[in-house]
């Protein structure tokens, strides 16, 4: 063999040898690509799982408040139309006459002015004098303590409310 025959082929075996070393790294490449890949894929699904406990913990957390404001408002509404019918039964009782108001008067002994009480009046008080009020007067004062429960009823609504949403 000449020396040019001699180094074509150390040349081509040369060739050879990195054409088959490139074949190499390229197929490691590939299996370190496909490892990752599918790594790449389980951290994917990790998050995604993560993420749908996360939603399924905060939808739960959700109807558990909407559980609570339902429940409060319900009974609130109930404890708003127990007072209200029991505000109209105390308004019919007293434009029927059935029920009168009176208010406790101070005993006076300089005062020659004696009210005398109610013939039959009830009360917790036994012997102290009474004078009963106005028709018109008592319906003024059942209207204003109406008004003061409802406003009752509605804030201890508004504050159950804040905090249901709170927790």
């Amino acid at each position: 063999m000449t020396p040019g025959q001699i180094l074509g082929a150390i040349l081509l075996a040369l060739a050879i040898g990195f054409g088959g070393a490139w074949q190499v790294q390229a197929w490691r490449l590939g299996e370190r690509l496909a490892e990752q890949a599918g790594l790449h894929k389980d951290d994917l699904a990790a998050i995604s799982n993560a993420a749908a406990a996360q939603v399924s913990t905060e939808r739960g957390k959700r109807l558990a408040a909407e559980q609570r404001t339902t429940s409060a408002d319900q009974q609130h509404f109930k404890e708003l139309s127990d007072a209200q019918r029991n505000q109209a039964r105390l308004r019919d009782q007293l434009a029927t006459a059935d029920v009168r108001l009176s208010v406790l008067l101070a005993e006076d002994p300089a005062s020659s002015c004696n009210v005398p009480t109610a013939p039959g009046a009830v009360g917790v008080v036994h012997a102290a004098r009474r004078a009963q009020l106005d028709q018109a007067h008592a319906q003024r004062i059942i209207r204003i303590t109406d008004d003061g429960d409802n406003a009752i009823i509605a804030l201890r609504a508004c504050q159950a409310y804040v905090t249901a949403i709170a927790r």
